[in-house]
């Protein structure tokens, strides 16, 4: 079967990258080199090509209704053109995707997919629809771009009329850049400050061209799937595939915070109280390196002389300079101190940080603590 390709495509061969196949894409790994691009975006400012994602349209009357049980979070605090971070669950609390959700009208949603799972979320949230909301998948209307980086907000004032300023975190502005129709979102998966901006697919190579001619003096460049990997493990963002999935909840997850039972019930609800009262069987937690060693996805995770878990994404961390990973472990094989912490911790949140572990790399079990991810905040 052959990869789709993002509007983006040919700019990205003629630009040198190195393409990949990934979630069903033709996508750019890397383009100077993921170090390179790493730094450019922690730094200065970087460009994505993020077209594979999948954007799902949820409208009309009983908008409102439909999201509030397909999403675990509480669907009204989302305030006209705020985004909203969120899952979809199954019945037993496995997770569907992890999403973008941003209002667009009172009466108007739309949903950032990701890209592997653009099918899969729009066929569940038909099903659950039952007739009574539009639920369109707008994916080929749009590509989607973002800049990240300390100097994004200036780059992209050179291109659009609105006041970037006056664009909270986690809210978006309708407007033009370079002359196009545009959502602007302060959004990203980097832990920069930055914007993602969905414009129309036909589009898509005028405003990353604008892009890249604006932000030339600001040393602006390209930045592929690789870098887009480091970055938002070091600031502890969650990738669908390897640190959630069907098979982890959001309690297991450490999404806990998003869990809104309040609201009413919603898909997974009920496995979800069940879980918090029973408490979990495994708990994702931030580990940190403390020898040379890069921890990688399928590594085993020891507590003394027995395996606890299995990393779920690891790198050497560029700007740290150390190994981090994310994985799961089992509470019942915490420390003492953390084990007490779970008489108060319904959650089964029994791992704390400073918890010492070891990751087993090339038959040697390299130390390592438990962390509180971020693993790496802009002072």
């Amino acid at each position: 079967m052959t990869a789709n390709r993002t509007p983006l495509y040919k700019v990205h061969r003629a630009l040198g990258a190195r393409m990949i196949e990934f979630g069903g894409w033709q996508m750019p790994v890397q383009y100077s080199g993921i170090l390179a691009e790493h730094r450019a975006v922690r730094t200065q400012v970087g460009l994505f090509d993020l077209s594979h994602m999948g954007e799902i349209e949820i409208a009309g009357p009983r908008a409102y209704e439909v999201c509030q049980e397909l999403f675990v979070t509480d669907i009204a605090r989302i305030q006209v053109m705020q985004a909203q971070y969120s899952v979809m669950c199954f019945a037993d609390g496995g997770i569907v995707d992890d999403v973008i959700i941003y209002r667009l009208a009172e009466e108007r949603y739309l949903v950032c997919v990701n890209a592997a799972n653009r099918t899969t979320d729009y066929e569940w949230m038909a099903q659950h629809n039952r007739d009574r909301a539009e639920v369109i998948d707008r994916s080929d209307e749009y590509a989607l771009l973002a800049l990240q980086g300390p100097q994004a907000r200036t780059v992209l004032s050179h291109l659009t009329p609105p006041n970037l300023s006056a664009i909270r975190r986690y809210w978006a502005a309708q407007g033009e850049v370079a002359g196009v129709p545009t959502l602007l979102a302060r959004t990203g998966y980097t832990g920069e400050d930055g914007f993602e901006l969905f414009v129309p697919a036909e589009r898509a190579e005028h405003i990353w061209q604008a892009c890249g001619e604006a932000g030339r003096a600001a040393n602006l460049v390209p930045v592929g799937l690789g870098a887009r990997d480091t970055l938002r493990l070091e600031a502890g963002y969650l990738l669908y595939g390897n640190d959630i999935d069907a098979r982890t909840t959001p309690l297991e997850a450490g999404l806990r915070r998003l869990v809104y039972f309040e609201a009413g019930p919603f898909v997974g609800s009920e496995a979800l109280r069940k879980q918090q009262a029973d408490g979990i069987e495994k708990q994702l937690v931030g580990i940190k390196m403390e020898a040379a060693g890069i921890p990688r996805q399928g590594y085993t995770i020891w507590s003394g002389e027995q395996q606890v878990g299995v990393v779920t994404s690891g790198t050497q961390s560029p700007m740290l300079g150390v190994g981090i990973a994310l994985g799961y472990v089992s509470p019942s094989c915490a420390d003492e101190k953390s084990k007490r912490a779970l008489q108060t911790d319904k959650a089964g949140h029994v791992y704390s940080s400073g918890t010492p572990l070891a990751v087993a790399i090339r038959n040697r079990r390299i130390p390592a603590t438990v962390v509180k991810p971020p693993f790496y905040r802009r002072s």
